[in-house]
């Protein structure tokens, strides 16, 4: 029996997305969670897997066009078989400008209605595209890094989207053709003083509203607290002595596992509020979302069951996360569903700082560097390893006095650290 695939919703505030490319062709057999196209949200690039095993009847999204969520995107059947798409879909199932022509490719294609060609996407007024030109989120970082002009790179993608390979030709052209050129003698430039206006990218156009309306419908208020970690980054010395330099554990991991046990201790950090029904919803696992910064703007993946995990299987599955968002790819759990954010900053040598809660969440924890500093100990100056960290708590959820007892939880799980090994 045929089944209708359709637009995921990747993101609660996510409306529609565009098909990027389709990693299975019709015709082709499709395995039950097998990757089957690419989708770019307002976020990311997602990898979206098939819901259902068999051959790919039809591509109804045809790539580079955009659908609205829940709209059917593609039908999987069994070979041969015969489908009505019309009857399959509905009358208003499918609206025409979201689709491609119908094409015969496989017996189960004929017979079907054509089905009327769809309108390119295209970009709203007041809008642009990101320095004018298409490109997927791994050309655009590379692009960045190599300091190459994406207005000047041809790309082969869908309506000229400008992809890694495209960037990589570029590059390697680019080489041949300057070797023999004479190098130009430095000179003293003069920067422009003249005011310009860049546009937003999407995902910071998203960003943007999603946290204008987190302060503003979520009442936040701040718990700070200084930690002791000498005893932490002594463990964390120890055991990435033992570990080979590709899966050396980091203090964000250590921090995650802390939060999550935290969170068992104090469910209301861990849920969400339904205004709609004036009820707490008390998640019933922990996923610890992680703050992850990308070209132009945040992407926050997603660790599951953070307190049942170990360090090490954080570690890795937090590396694997961040690696693919930053080369675009991630898949729909990568990065949905997280019931507490943590955000982190050390690396930057930043002290402290306070975060935005990310809806539905109901806090948020913004981490700084960990630091030697003097410290008085039994009326003693000594010296003193302390990181700083402060909660963001939405008050309809949560009170002051709870949030400054999930500090201390979490401290005194950083404090004696070994308990984040048993």
């Amino acid at each position: 029996m045929a089944e209708v695939i359709t637009m995921p919703k990747l993101g609660f505030d996510m409306a529609e997305g565009t098909l990027v490319r389709w990693v299975v062709s019709e015709g082709e057999m499709v395995e039950k969670g097998a990757v089957l196209a690419e989708i770019e949200t307002d976020k990311a690039t997602v990898e979206v897997e098939s819901n259902f095993g068999g051959v790919l009847l039809r591509q109804i999204v045809a790539a580079g066009y955009s659908a609205a969520v829940n709209a059917p995107i593609a039908v999987i059947g069994e070979a041969g078989e015969q489908v009505d798409l019309q009857a399959l879909l509905g009358e208003d199932s499918a609206p025409a400008e979201t689709v491609k022509p119908a094409k015969e490719v496989t017996p189960a294609a004929q017979d079907v209605t054509d089905i009327a060609p769809p309108a390119p996407v295209t970009v709203a007024e007041g809008e642009s595209l990101p320095g004018g030109v298409r490109a997927t989120p791994l050309a655009r970082r590379m692009a960045a890094e190599q300091g190459i002009d994406l207005r000047k790179v041809t790309g082969s993608g869908p309506r000229g989207r400008v992809t890694k390979e495209d960037i990589e030709a570029y590059a390697t052209q680019g080489a041949k053709d300057t070797t023999s050129l004479p190098q130009p003698t430095p000179a003293l430039t003069v920067r422009s003083r003249k005011e310009q206006r860049v546009p937003l990218s999407r995902l910071r156009a998203i960003i943007g509203r999603r946290m204008v309306d987190a302060v503003r419908n979520a009442p936040h208020f701040y718990v700070t607290r200084d930690f002791d970690v000498a005893a932490l980054m002594e463990l964390r010395s120890q055991v990435n002595a033992l570990l080979p330099d590709d899966q050396k554990t980091s203090v964000n991991d250590y921090i995650l596992k802390a939060v999550a046990l935290g969170l068992v201790e104090f469910p209301n950090l861990n849920a969400s509020i339904d205004e709609a029904k004036a009820e707490l919803i008390w998640h019933g696992q922990i996923h610890v979302g992680v703050a992850v910064a990308v070209e132009n703007g945040l992407l926050t993946v997603v660790c599951r069951d953070t307190d049942v995990k170990t360090i090490r299987q954080i570690s890795s599955e937090v590396r694997g996360l961040v690696e693919r968002a930053r080369q675009g790819k991630v898949r729909p759990d990568d990065i949905e569903g997280s019931t507490f954010s943590v955000s982190n900053l050390g690396m930057f040598d930043v002290e402290q700082f306070t975060a935005i809660i990310n809806p539905p969440e109901a806090a948020i924890l913004a981490v700084g560097a960990v630091r030697h500093t003097p410290v008085v100990v039994n009326g003693e100056l000594q010296k003193g390893i302390r990181m700083k960290a402060t909660l963001s708590v939405d008050h309809r959820v949560s009170d002051g006095a709870e949030a400054a007892r999930f500090m201390q939880a979490v401290a005194t799980t950083l404090e004696q650290p070994l308990q984040l090994l048993v």
